[in-house]
């Protein structure tokens, strides 16, 4: 999982990914115009930043790759199951559908999302010549959206489980992410046993992450949701065997990542893409 750099744009590759040879990448926070607390490549348009500094950093950041802006496909995340299989790229005059998986066999549509502690999932079927893009926070994981995004590659593409490769991106780790009851009572009811093994003890009361932001839960539950391990156990699940994890804690690094937790709800987007050429 190697770190790249172009132009000033820094952002990280997987290693099975690029051995495939698709164009992709989770983008960190720098090398982009914003100002703070956005600091630098901010690509959400609806934090607070200025429009013309968010459409400068999402230019910057396809430069860097490669690929017009303009073969943009997005969605509008709503932390659902929504999955949209696009076949061009989204105009700028169209609105944004709900979703938060998107898929596409067309080369020259690139998928991009934006991400600030949920979970981005990278999916290539090499077979078929497929991509897909997921975003994941709690309840996205708790719903299966990663399972969502593997059973719509197969009904919509043909695409084999077994055949997919796939990729976890920086996110927040669950040593940063404490979560409360009702978030607790989810994840039990999502995973049965299974979720003994993905919440963790918390060994200090909220201290670590921060106070809850305004809309979250409680963090008075003395336990951390692992994210990673349980969209890996998503993928796996889904017949998925390829699964290559960055490990890397948003939270932690700061300088290099957006997180919501971390900067107490103050803060950027970063941006992923993958695309066929």
């Amino acid at each position: 999982m190697p770190f790249a750099e172009k132009d000033g744009i820094r952002y990280l590759t997987f290693d099975t990914l690029s051995v495939a040879g698709v164009t992709h990448a989770v983008f960190t926070r720098r090398g982009g115009v914003s100002p703070a607390p956005w600091k630098a490549l901010n690509v959400g348009g609806v934090v607070g930043d200025d429009p013309q500094r968010v459409a400068e950093n999402r230019q910057r950041s396809f430069t860097a790759l490669g690929k017009r802006l303009a073969s943009m496909y997005d969605v509008w995340q709503v932390h659902g199951v929504e999955v949209v299989c696009a076949q061009a790229p989204r105009p700028a005059d169209v609105p944004h559908l709900e979703a938060d998986v998107i898929l596409c066999d067309q080369p020259g549509v690139t998928l991009f999302m934006r991400f600030a502690d949920c979970v981005p999932i990278l999916l290539l079927d090499p077979r078929r010549g497929v991509v897909g893009l997921a975003h994941a926070g709690w309840m996205g994981t708790v719903r299966r959206v990663a399972s969502a995004a593997v059973q719509s590659l197969h009904n919509c593409y043909g695409s084999q489980p077994s055949d997919l490769l796939a990729a976890i991106g920086p996110s927040i780790g669950a040593h940063h992410y404490p979560v409360g009851p009702d978030v607790v009572k989810r994840v039990q009811e999502a995973f049965g046993d299974q979720s003994e093994g993905l919440l963790l003890a918390q060994e200090a009361s909220g201290s670590e992450a921060g106070v809850a932001l305004k809309g979250e839960d409680s963090l008075d539950s003395g336990v951390k949701f692992d994210l990673w391990n349980a969209n890996r156990l998503v993928l796996r699940e889904a017949g998925v065997n390829s699964i290559e994890v960055a490990g890397i804690c948003t939270a932690c690094f700061p300088e290099d990542w957006y997180s919501h937790r971390g900067e107490k709800g103050r803060t950027g987007r970063f941006g992923a893409l993958i695309g066929l050429d």
